[in-house]
């Protein structure tokens, strides 16, 4: 039989459809600004097009966009995260509304996120050390992609749809209860990188300081 939760996952459905719905605002507005990238050379192929979210050289969507990583699978990666944050926020409105899923889909559904973490960290490290730019709103899409990821696994292996046994099953449910700080940590590492390897305290102490 399939393995399914005795009780609904209320928590982990509210926060399916809160990252879906922000990874679908992230996603939708890197869309526009790729458009927008479009059309701006069409107009005036030799002219050069600066997104709205170009806040310096550091901070900004535009190398991203127009780099080979801003379209690693031949097509700009925006229309992934319209794709994906659709699924996460359909499955957590279905999850509110009683639905109850079987162990094949809390496998697929795993995978899709394992996939979008992965992809996630790949582009973190692009960005990084290749690039030397931090996107806004692709820095919006890692904040949400890496807590649902945590929670979905987790989630699988405690209620058997990743059969680990009995005690991966008591970890994953203790675990559950200290994702925020999972997450957090997280994020605190890749800050600790990215201020290691990209100027930023400079580009706050000489730039954002001296406008404010």
């Amino acid at each position: 039989m399939s393995p399914q939760t005795t009780k609904r996952p209320t928590g982990l459905a509210i926060w399916l459809v809160i990252a879906g719905v922000v990874g679908l605002v992230a996603a939708f507005q890197l869309t526009i600004e790729k458009f927008d990238a479009l059309y701006a050379t069409i107009e005036d192929p030799n002219g050069v097009h600066a997104a709205s979210c170009d806040i310096s050289p550091i901070v900004q969507c535009t190398v991203n966009l127009n780099s080979p990583q801003g379209s690693a699978f031949g097509f700009p990666n925006p229309v992934i995260g319209l794709i994906g944050w659709m699924a996460s926020l359909v499955v957590g409105m279905a999850i509110l509304a009683g639905a109850r899923f079987g162990r094949w889909f809390w496998l697929a559904f795993t995978a899709g996120l394992t996939f979008a973490f992965g992809f996630v960290c790949w582009l973190i490290y692009q960005s990084i050390f290749n690039l030397g730019t931090l996107c806004p709103w692709c820095m919006v899409t890692w904040v949400v992609t890496i807590p649902s990821f945590y929670a979905v696994l987790l989630h699988s292996v405690r209620i058997g749809a990743i059969p680990l046994g009995e005690k991966m099953k008591q970890i994953a449910n203790t675990l559950m209860a200290w994702l925020p700080l999972l997450a957090t940590a997280s994020y605190l590492i890749i800050a600790v990188i990215a201020i290691t390897k990209l100027p930023i305290l400079d580009w706050i102490f000489y730039d954002v300081l001296q406008l404010g």
